[in-house]
């Protein structure tokens, strides 16, 4: 019978599309059925979101000579799909190595969605979550404030992340199975600081006693496991500023928590990174309430004299650009290198004891909501409202993880005449904005200019996620500590008072599917620090979100539908971008492509670094999508090359540089931080690159250095110590030692 249907007959072909339908439920239902004990519906899945490698504004820090000029660390999107064991109900949570989102990206992304799923995947049902580097390519935003140092809007950097984002889904999409989640908690200490904790002490005495600590110290992962409980992917979330890397970076990294997921990743898939292949293990180191939380725990202190910062404004003799946070680390890299691996160890031991299981309905709310239009009843008789956008002057005193110019200071509550004249060139605020933002002197009146198109978002996301005990409130800005701490105690309070359980865990993702800036307490707003410049609808923002909020929660309880609220606009076909395209490349008179400037040495020891020289050419020429611009290779039985790192691994660094503009010629730096325990043997470096015409066509090439040996550390004093004197070879021994010391228990190389 099923022959048969091959030919014309429409009511056979019919019939046996019916059968097939039917075979595939059962075929499911028979999956379900074999696996009784599985709770939910999982699927994971990971792509490349690294943006243009070169001559990009990095979004985080505001700062226009912070231009992208290399990779350290690629930037990943993570998926995870999640639906209760009928398929009835499913929630998508996706975590990118991005700055943030953008409403216009989210809008572009569910566009795409629809397109290929119908009503499957929606802005409803749909979070996507940045870590908060500070280290990746800008310019994806839809409104002017957030790309004018970027110089507009960069599709380059706009279009990586919305195909990474939509195959990181796609791939989960592909790969759901039945399987259990469990929850675990636990405290990590020794990784974040409060950067303004001036500001929190306007919290009231009472609510402070009820916290140990003026920052969130709590992870909460979530351990994803099939039916067999093999395991399948980890989330976890955890407050901290992905700013380790500081305002003098030059290279793409996704930062402490990008490469806490790369730790847990090669732990679970074998040493194996990246790793795009279905069935592979997915882990996502998740934002929560960072808004005042660095991870520069070492603290502020003066650039000129070493001492400690005026503490109020975050000063130095009056100079805020002199004031500087600093990691736990010698450096920005050794910095990141400590918080990731904090994070890391933290999430693998939660993760290695979690017991909970998650058991319950999957389920969502979601309503877009005007945040100028807010009415909020503080008590019987108080009623109050948000205000338009507005930024004030110590957003531009920038913080201590990143000062801004111009000597604007932290904590002002006082105009300046000369920046409100230049301030009302753009627009004077009207008496009824400086009246709503009290105490806030306001810089830029971003809620009233609209000219050559919005300047920031009035209409925003509130999303509220359910996967059985947990409630993952989606939020669309930088809550800080305590904002994010009273926005969870109501969100729970209001879920069991409508007949949740009373062990309901409510967790923030922060920066969540649009981006409003910051949320201070209406305390922390009187300090007006940066946080509170930055709380753009005004001093009673975040008791708005927090009645938005409840607002989902009893819907939720009570299963009846959200409001969906006033749609956004859509403001993408209104760019301007006023960056530069690359023109041409030229090789220098003479060479190629590819060709070697500094080649590798004969030999190296463990520990050393490999660092090599090309003729290159531009990286936005291509991004190289899930592909790198450099392999580090190693020469194995047969004479046969086995790739071991890649531009997005911790070891290797991949820089570039125009050395003239005029003439289009580059070039390339690789280098390689050999391993203490890299495996002895023969190795080479090769460059990948593209190189563009003044037709615009575009032409591959690669190039690589010489093979060269790495030796182990005793290896290669031993031929040292051979053509030595006596004293000399007194003098290698020690070195010998101390650098085995330094390489197994990382103490300072100047021992002895």
């Amino acid at each position: 019978m099923m022959a048969s249907c091959f030919g014309e007959d429409l009511d056979c072909i019919s019939l046996c599309k019916k059968m097939m339908y039917a075979y595939v439920v059962l075929l499911f239902a028979a999956t379900v059925c074999c696996n009784a004990d599985a709770n939910y519906i999982i699927g994971t899945g990971i792509s490349d979101i690294t943006g243009p490698a070169a001559e990009v504004d990095m979004m985080g820090y505001a700062n226009p000579a912070q231009t992208t000029h290399g990779i350290h660390l690629r930037q990943y999107s993570r998926a995870f799909i999640i639906s209760d064991i009928k398929n009835s109900s499913r929630i998508v949570f996706v975590n990118t190595d991005s700055c943030m989102q953008s409403q216009g990206l989210k809008l572009e992304i569910v566009k795409r969605l629809k397109s290929k799923y119908g009503n499957l995947y929606t802005e409803r049902n749909l979070c996507i979550s940045g870590t908060h580097t500070h280290s990746g390519p800008g310019g994806f935003h839809q409104y002017l404030l957030y790309d004018i140092t970027s110089l507009g809007f960069v599709k380059e950097s706009f279009d990586a992340l919305v195909e990474g984002i939509i195959m990181s889904i796609d791939r989960a999409h592909s790969n759901q199975k039945p399987g259990n989640i469990y929850v675990n908690s636990g405290e990590l200490l020794e990784s974040n600081i409060n950067r303004s904790p001036t500001s929190y002490l306007y919290n009231p005495p009472e609510e402070r006693a009820r916290y140990k600590h003026d920052v969130d110290k709590n992870m909460t992962v979530l351990k994803l496991v099939d039916a067999e409980e093999k395991d399948i992917g980890m989330i976890s979330w955890f407050a901290v500023h992905c700013t380790s890397m500081n305002n003098t970076n030059h290279l793409i990294s996704s930062d402490n928590k990008g490469y806490a997921e790369q730790l847990f990743e090669m732990n679970k898939n074998g040493g194996a990174f990246p790793s795009f292949a279905n069935g592979k293990f997915v882990a996502a180191f998740a934002q929560a309430n960072e808004g005042d939380v660095s991870p520069n725990t070492a603290g502020p202190r003066c650039l000129d004299t070493g001492k400690p910062c005026d503490s109020p404004h975050s000063t130095c003799n009056g100079r805020n650009e002199m004031c500087v946070a600093f990691g736990p680390g010698k450096d920005m890299f050794d910095s990141t290198k400590i918080i990731a691996e904090n994070q890391y160890k933290k999430a693998l031991e939660l993760y290695d004891s979690a017991k909970t299981m998650l058991t319950g309905p999957v389920d969502f709310r979601h309503s877009y909501v005007d945040m100028t239009k807010v009415e909020v009843q503080l008590n019987a008789t108080t009623k109050v409202k948000t205000c338009k956008p507005a930024m004030g002057y110590s957003f531009a005193a920038g913080t201590t993880d990143g000062p801004g110019a111009f000597n604007f200071e932290q904590g002002s509550n006082s105009t300046n005449p000369f920046w409100n004249l230049i301030s009302s060139f753009l627009k004077a605020p009207t008496a009824e904005q400086i009246a709503c933002h009290k105490p806030k002197p306001i810089l830029l009146d971003t809620g009233e200019m609209s000219s050559p198109y919005m300047w920031e978002p009035e209409i925003v996301d509130v999303q509220l996620l359910r996967i059985g005990q947990l409630a993952l409130i989606a939020v669309p800005a930088e809550f800080t500590t305590m904002s994010g701490r009273r926005t969870r105690d109501a969100v729970k309070k209001t879920l069991v008072m409508n007949g949740f359980p009373a062990d309901t865990i409510p967790v923030i993702a922060g920066l969540s599917n649009d981006y409003a800036d910051y949320v201070a307490t209406f305390e922390e707003y009187q300090a007006q620090r940066y946080e509170a410049g930055s709380t753009i609808f005004g001093p009673h923002t975040l008791e708005a979100y927090i009645q938005q909020f409840e607002i989902l929660a009893e819907a939720m309880a009570k299963g009846t539908p959200a409001a969906p609220g006033p749609n956004p606009p859509n403001l993408l076909d209104k760019q301007l971008s006023f960056l530069l395209p690359v023109v041409f490349d030229h090789a220098p008179f003479g060479s190629h492509y590819g060709d070697v400037v500094v080649d590798a040495k004969p030999s190296y020891k463990q520990g050393d670094s490999v660092v090599v020289k090309f003729i290159g050419a531009n990286p936005r020429n291509d991004r190289k999508w899930e592909n790198t611009f450099l392999t580090v290779d190693m020469l194995g039985p047969g004479q046969n090359w086995t790739t071991v790192y890649t531009d997005g691994q911790w070891p290797t660094k991949f820089e570039w540089h125009s050395t003239s503009m005029f003439l289009g010629e580059s070039q390339a730096t690789i280098t390689w931080d050999i391993p203490a325990d890299q495996q002895i043997g023969t190795y080479r470096i090769q460059y990948f690159g593209n190189w563009k015409e003044i037709s615009g066509s575009i032409t591959t090439f690669h190039g690589k250095t010489k093979q060269f040996k790495v030796t182990s550390l005793k290896d290669f004093y031993k031929r040292k110590l051979q053509k030595s004197s006596l004293k000399e070879k007194i003098r290698q021994n020690m070195a010998l030692t101390n650098d085995i010391l330094a390489s197994k228990f990382q103490i300072p190389q100047n021992v002895g």
